[in-house]
């Protein structure tokens, strides 16, 4: 057991949950505490913070830190939970949007702003998760919640898809995000690809796959 615990920086596949991620390394590492710093949704790869040991002191610390993100949005189109993981609808006409008009856009966002987390979330709503409601057709009250985003940056344009970067303070939904991108367009939107490439100072560059992650020798081990 790693009583003194490690900071980990994984880089997260593609279809994975979070929790994936910590129950492999749990099992792998032979530890019984261990913990994510910040939820990646299973369809968005990139940086997953864990911490083992008396390391997982430090969750909460960087949970609240600045992440940054990168992209990409598919205009004209939409989906109950604003990503891949349930039905896209079919395309609506956007030959009226501009280059011009999504550079644009994208400044508005930039800011403290409000946003309304998506349907399909894990926030809690009268004692049950808000995606568990909508799986059953039921609508959540969901509140608006007060986001910062330092940056947001188009970074390519290929209609009907649009690449971006954005770096945004703890509790952005980049879901959210597509979604009031789209309706700012006067279209709809959804996001169809996703990677956290940093969570304060630390780089997904920096990170390991699951696979490269080993035990502590013994000597370091201090159980």
């Amino acid at each position: 057991m790693e009583l003194e615990g490690r900071v980990l920086l994984i880089d997260k596949p593609l279809g994975w949950t979070s929790f994936q991620v910590v129950n492999k390394l749990r099992y792998k590492l032979k530890t019984k505490k261990i913990g994510h710093a910040g939820t990646l949704d299973p369809l968005a790869t990139g940086l997953l913070i864990i911490c083992t040991g008396k390391m997982t002191k430090r969750i909460e610390q960087y949970q609240a830190q600045e992440k940054e993100y990168i992209g990409k949005f598919v205009l004209g189109q939409s989906t109950p939970s604003h990503d891949l993981e349930t039905q896209v609808s079919e395309p609506e006409d956007i030959s009226f949007v501009t280059q011009e008009a999504i550079e644009s856009t994208a400044k508005i966002f930039i800011g403290t702003i409000q946003q309304i987390p998506p349907m399909h979330s894990a926030i809690w709503v009268n004692g049950k998760r808000a995606y568990e409601l909508a799986r059953k057709g039921k609508e959540a009250d969901l509140k608006p919640r007060e986001i910062t985003i330092r940056e947001f940056e188009i970074t390519s344009i290929q209609l009907p898809h649009v690449s971006f970067r954005v770096v945004c303070s703890k509790g952005t939904y980049i879901r959210s995000l597509a979604r009031d991108f789209g309706k700012a367009l006067n279209t709809v939107a959804y996001l169809s690809e996703l990677c956290r490439t940093r969570i304060g100072e630390h780089k997904l560059s920096d990170a390991l796959t699951i696979d490269q992650v080993v035990p502590l020798p013994a000597h370091e081990n201090l159980s």
